[in-house]
Order: C-alpha cells, then structure tokens, then sequence
C-alpha cells in the first residue's frame, strides 16, 4: 500500500477531506487575522503608550532640565559674588521645585515603562532626591568646592537629556529620526549652557585656570561639532528655520565671538595656569540671557510638536488597524462561507451521488435481477435513472456512473436473457430424454414379462434400474431448469412407499436399510418432490460411504412434522463444509452455469431447490459413527396422516402379508419376494401425469419358449381402491418347467384375480419350494439363481407384503 493510499485511508472519507480542505484554509486565515490585528493594535497601543510617557516625563524632564540650567547658572553667579542678591537665584529654585515635583509624580508611569527606560527615569529622580545637598553647599560651600557643586547640576542634567534620547527611541522610525535633532539641540544648548556657567564663576576673577580652559575649550569645540555637523543638517522644516535663523542672529554671533577671544587668550598670556578673560562680560551675558530664551522655547515647541505627532501617529495607527482588522475579518468570513458553501455543495452532490450508487447495488439491480429470475421482461432504460450533477469533474463522473448504471442493467438482462435460454435449452434435452427413458422404461417392463429366464430377468432387472437412476438425473435438469418433474399424483402415497421408491432410484440399494413404523402419508403435490430429494440424500450417502457399511434410513413424526434421517459410515466433512451446505440448502442460490461449472455435486443445489419448493428443512451434521447425518424435516402442511379412502390402504395387501406368513419362514420369504429396485422405485408412482406413454400394466409374465395347457392363465390387474394402480403379479409356476409344476390349480379357479386368495398364493409358493429342492436333490447341476428366478411382482399403490432389499 502507498504512503498515499494510507493517508486515504486514514481520513476516512471525501466528506471529512473537503471539511478539512476548508477548515484548514480558514483557521490559518484566520490565526494570521487575529495575529496581524494583535499586532497592529500592539503597535498602536504601545506607540500610545510610549507618547503618554513621553508626554508626562519627557516633556516634563524638559522643563526641569531648562529649570536646572538657569539654576546652575544663578549658582554660578552666586558663588561668583556671595554678596549679591540672592532673589532671583531662590525664585529660580521654586521653579526648578515644580518642575522637579511634576517629574516625580510620574512614578507610577516610570514604572510601567519599558526596563531600558525606566532605569534612566529612575537614575533622574535619585539625582533630583540628592539636589538640596548640593543647594546647601552653594549656599555654604564646606564639603565641596563651588566647580564640583556645578558639576553635580551637569551630572543631573546628562542624566535628564539621556532619559529624554531613551524616550525618543520609539517603534516608529520617523518619529525616532525627527526626535534625533531635537536631542541633539537640547545637548548643544546644555554644552553653551556649562560655558556660561564657567564664564560667570570665572568673571568676577578676570582668569581661568588652565583645567577650566581647557574644559571650556572641550564645551566649545564639541557644541559647534555638534550644531554644524549633527543637528543642522537633520533638522527639518519650521525646527530647522529656527535653528538657523537663532545661527544667524547676533546674540550668537556675540557669543562665538567671546569663545574666540578665550580660546585666544592662552597663546596672549604669559603664565599657563592665569588665562585672562577678555571684557566681555556685559556682551556675554546679554547675548545668553537672549539665546537661552530663544533655543528653550525652540526646545519646548520642538518637543511638543513632536510628541503631537507621535499622538496623531498612535492615533492613525489604531485607526489603520481597526480598518484593517475589519476588513481582513470581513474578507475572513466571506473566504469562510465561500469555503463552507462550496464544501457543503460538493458533500451534498458526492453524497447524493454516493445514495444513488448505492441505491443501484442494494435497491435497483437486486430488484431488476429479482424481477428477472420471476421471468418479468425488464425494460434496461426505464429500469435506470438518469443523474444530472452538471458539466463539471462531478457531472462526468455522474455521467459515466449512468453509463455504469446502463451497462450492468443491459448485463443483467443478458445474462437473465443467457441463462433462461440455457434453461430452456436444458429443459428441451431434458423432456426429450425423459420421454425416451419412459419409453425405455416401458420397453423393459415389456420384456420382463415376455422373458421368463433368471439370467435374462436379471440383466433386465438391472436395466430397468439403471434406467430409473437415469430418470431421476433427468428429472435433475428439469429442476434446474426452474421446472417441475413430469410426474404428479391425485392421492396421497403412503411413507413406506414414499421411502422405498426413493430407495430405488439409488443404485447400491442393498446397502439402505428403512426403519419407520409410522402410518403417514405424503400430500399428492410434493409426493415426486419428497421421493426425488429423498433419492438424492441416500443416493450422497452410499457414494460417499464404503461398499460394505450400511446406510440407515429412519423416519418418524416429531413436534414440527415428519423427520427422515439417513445416516452413512463414510469419513464426514469438516465443520465448516457442513456450514457451507447448510446455508445452500436453506437458502438456495439461483441457477448460475459459471458458478456450477466447478461444482460437481450439483444435488445438493436440486436437494435446496425442492427443499425450498415446499417449506422443508434439511440439514446436515456429523454422524455419531463418523459419517454423516441428513435430517429431513417435512412440514405439517404437507403430511397426511389418514388414508385416502377412509383409512384403509389396500384389501389386498394384509392378506398377501398373512399368506407370507403363514406359508414360509422369514429367509424364504426374502429370497421368494425380493422385488426388482426398479419395481421398488416405481412402487409410488402415479397412474397418470405428464410424463408421456405410462407403461401398461399386464397380469403376469408367460414363458413362452414353454407353453402348457397346464399352465394357468394370465388375471386381469383390478385396480386398487385408492384409484391407483397396483404393479402386475406374477402367476405362480409360470416360468417352471412342466415336470416341477403342482397339481392343477383349484377347480374353482377361473382366472380371476378376485378368486386368487393368500391360501392358494401360500400353497403355490409352498409346492415351489418344496419342487425347487426335488430338483436340487435329483440333479447335480449348479442351481440358478433363485433370487431372479422367484421375484414376485408387488402392488404399486399398496403396502409391499415382504421386505425388499432395501429394508434390510
């Protein structure tokens, strides 16, 4: 089997491969739905998210870093000239307090903000915690010089500015692109913002050392690095016009100016840790107070703006993914019910499709070929139905299933067409051999009254039982030709009729022995029926069996009707050939030539056939002595269990029986009275029927290579009282020689067969006795055969006065 057809397998069926074909399709679709909406509102949410945050703490950072700046500033101032004003230095710090409180209380949302972020926030606010030491040592510096305390606002400061860059690294890349200049405008802002705070501490002095130079010149050259080549160039629109317009205006030109002139200073002086600042402390400090409030309301508007559009962009975002996940869900459900619809179309047409196949093996065919075997004419195109499913692959596999549909139809007519041809073919051979066996027949009953030799008898006997076996395989075809035998009975036959004439038919009939006491009779139409399947089951048994061992026939009435077994000594069958018959014969097939062809036991298909035919059960089982065992079960409907007539058999036969009796001893009696099988066969057979030329019924048989005055004369058969005709009698003496005859026959003796009581038929039979040993005495010849000799002819219709071979 192929990796393929396993996987058929495993699925099951075509209606569970198309729900699978549109459940796989339409739940990817919609998992990568719900994955791109979840992502898309993520993306949305978080962009959100990161704006809110920068709203509450980058902007607010902003404000408090611009306060911090001013501060250190003041401080610086203050440091410078402890003797001035102190006022605007603590106005500056309430303000710095706000703007520091309002970051502060933003620590639920540092705390919900990314790690990478929140850590800077964090950073920011332990700086801002330590701010009023420092505050305290400018007031009255002790532990730290008046530089350190600045650096502690620039420390603060750098860390305000970094938690801002960490803000600013959004999700969204444009976003992150124009948050880079603004960065980098607040940091070059901080860089002139620490130059002041030098230049105001170092003024009231007039010189710098050569540490703070050259600090002062790092801030200086790193600011116009990073205004030229960083933020100038990326700026865009309105921030860039700002920028380049406070570039251009002349409070910075004044301030570029200053740095040139202190940069310039150590190359002027003589000593290298006094530089002298140029005076320009008035220039300097106008040029800053104008530049501060121009690039912090730059760095405030900048900052606002960017952090609107990064609300609209949120914003424009969740918009775009709730159109997209409508739409896509909206695409999703139609893909869905597309999918369902055309997978629920297709199920609904392979299912019809699949009805209609079935309909077909299990309906109609079994009807069309019912209606066949009960010799309807069956129209091959009305018997078939049309199926329309389209033009598609569905609609050609309709078509050629009606293209099926018709072919196995037209077969089945033609075959039904075949085999009652055949059959009647069968039936034809079968009726012509039947009239020549019946002819045959005739013929021989003919001659075996002419020929009065044992020899001659004796052959003939054994031709006229040949002939009956032929008969009955004769009558086997016309059975299979689904016809009846040709012969039928007016009344009903008694069993040991029935039983006898069964045994005839079978070749080996001294072998059967018959055991039954019981006075029932079989109803006229299943008599032949009874005696043919009868024949058939002894016939299996003695064929089956070996020569020597007997095969029994008994029979007697039971709950559910007359039960006949016939039980061999053979070697059996095994238990599953003995199911296999009993299924044939219970339910028997109909007559196929292709499935008999290699079957050669073809009686067990006629034994169903007749079984069937009126109700009987036969069955077959082991036999106790190894053989086998058939049980006949004959219905109520068809056993009679009173005589035709009033109860009484025949006159006749109780005193033939008691003459038997009375003149000769049981061994005498079988070897005087034993019947030819073919009598024994025909013993049941009717007066009159289908079957062509019946074969006359004469009184007696007459040697005639030895005519005698003496010798009696033929008696007219009368027949019997139940209407059937009784089997000729064989005059005593008339194929012995005159020298062994008796005495004349009793003068009262006419010739009529009413005259011819059992005391006169005793005494002939006993003065042949008593003449056949005289011979035997005087002659040393081998004696003949005296079973062929002294066969009597027995009654048909009538109980057989002694036991015929097949009783024994």
């Amino acid at each position: 089997m192929s990796r393929r057809t396993g996987a058929r397998r495993r699925l099951g069926s075509i209606r569970l491969s198309l729900v699978l074909l549109a459940l796989v399709p339409s739940v990817t679709l919609a998992a990568m739905w719900g994955v791109t909406t979840i992502q898309m509102f993520s993306e949305g949410l978080r962009l959100r998210d990161q704006t809110e945050l920068s709203r509450s703490t980058g902007a607010m950072g902003t404000d408090a870093t611009l306060a911090l700046q001013r501060e250190r500033s003041l401080s610086a101032a203050w440091l410078a000239s402890p003797k001035g004003s102190r006022a605007a230095l603590d106005a500056q710090r309430a303000e710095t307090d706000k703007a520091v409180a309002k970051l502060v209380g933003q620590a639920d949302a540092i705390e919900k903000a990314p790690s990478r972020i929140s850590d800077r926030l964090y950073s920011v606010l332990g700086s801002v915690g330590s701010l009023e030491y420092y505050r305290d040592q400018v007031d009255d510096p002790t532990d730290i010089t008046a530089q350190q305390a600045l650096d502690q606002y620039s420390s603060i400061i750098d860390d305000q500015i970094h938690a801002f860059q960490e803000l600013s690294q959004v999700d969204d890349g444009d976003l992150t692109s124009q948050a880079g200049p603004l960065v980098g405008l607040e940091h070059a802002a901080e860089l002139v913002s620490r130059e002041d705070a030098q230049l105001t501490l170092a003024w009231p002095t007039g010189h710098l050392d050569d540490t703070t130079w050259t600090q002062f010149t790092e801030l200086v050259n790193t600011r116009r690095w990073l205004v030229k080549d960083q933020v100038v160039p990326q700026l865009t629109g309105s921030a860039k016009a700002q920028t380049e317009r406070i570039l251009a205006s002349r409070d910075w030109q004044t301030l570029q100016s200053v740095e040139d002139q202190v940069l310039a200073a150590r190359n002027a002086g003589a000593a290298s840790d006094r530089i002298a600042l140029p005076d320009a402390q008035k220039r300097w400090s106008g040029a800053m107070d104008t530049l501060s409030e121009q690039y912090a309301g730059l760095i405030q508007q900048q900052t606002t703006g960017l952090l609107q559009r990064s609300a609209d962009k949120a914003d424009a975002l969740l918009l775009k993914a709730a159109l997209l996940s409508a739409g896509g869900l909206l695409a999703l459900l139609v893909c869905v019910g597309m999918s369902w619809r055309i997978t629920r179309s297709l199920s609904r047409r392979l299912r019809g499709l699949r009805r209609a196949a079935v309909s077909l093996a299990q309906e109609r065919l079994p009807d069309v070929v019912a209606r066949l075997e009960r010799g309807e004419t069956v129209d091959p195109e009305s018997a078939t139905t049309e199926l329309d499913y389209g033009h598609d692959e569905l609609g050609q596999v309709a078509r050629a299933f009606n293209t099926a549909q018709r072919t196995a139809v037209h077969t089945a007519v033609e075959l039904a067409d075949t085999r009652r041809g055949f059959q009647k073919i069968i039936l034809g051979i079968a009726r012509q051999s039947q009239n020549l066996v019946n002819l045959q027949l005739s013929k021989l009953d003919t001659l075996e009254r002419e020929h009065t030799d044992p020899d001659i008898l004796k052959g003939l006997y054994e031709l006229d039982s040949t002939a009956s076996q032929l008969r009955r395989y004769e009558e086997n075809l016309v059975i299979v030709s689904g016809e009846r035998p040709g012969r039928s009975w007016s009344e009903p036959v008694a069993l040991m009729d029935i039983l006898r004439s069964a045994v005839g038919e079978v070749a080996e009939y001294q072998r059967v022995e018959v055991l039954t006491e019981e006075e029932v009779y079989v109803a006229p139409p299943a008599v032949a029926d009874v005696i043919h399947l009868l024949a058939e089951l002894i016939d299996n048994a003695t064929a089956y069996s070996p020569a020597p061992s007997p095969v029994t026939v008994r029979a007697g009435m039971v709950a559910k009707g007359l039960a006949v077994e016939v039980e061999d000594r053979g070697l059996g069958m095994s238990e599953e050939d003995y199911a296999s018959f009993n299924e044939q014969l219970a339910v028997p097939p109909q007559f196929d030539v292709v499935a008999l062809a290699d079957d050669l036991r073809l009686g067990m298909f006629v034994i169903g056939r007749l079984a069937h035919r009126h109700g009987i059960a036969v069955t077959l089982r082991s036999s106790p002595y190894g053989g086998t065992t058939a049980i006949v079960l004959v219905p109520h409907e068809i056993v009679v269990r009173e005589a035709p007539g009033g109860g009484v058999r025949d006159a006749d036969a109780p005193e033939d029986e008691k003459a038997a009796a009375n003149g000769r001893d049981a061994a005498d009696a079988e070897r005087s009275e034993a019947p030819r099988p073919a009598e024994a066969s025909r013993g049941a057979e009717p007066a009159a029927g289908p079957a062509p030329e019946p074969r006359p019924l004469v009184a007696a048989r007459t040697a005639s290579a030895a005519p005698s005055a003496a010798a009696p004369a033929p008696r007219e058969v009368v027949p019997r009282r139940d209407g059937l005709a009784p089997l000729p009698r064989r005059v005593p003496q008339t194929s012995l020689v005159e020298e062994l005859r008796e005495e004349s026959a009793p003068a009262g003796d006419d010739g009529s067969l009413d005259d011819f009581t059992a005391e006169a038929a005793a005494s002939s039979l006993a003065g042949f006795q008593r003449g056949t040993l005289r011979a035997r005495d005087d002659d040393a010849e081998p004696p003949h055969d005296e079973e062929a000799a002294a066969v009597p002819r027995q009654a048909a219709a009538g109980p057989v006065p002694s036991t015929p071979p097949a009783d024994r």
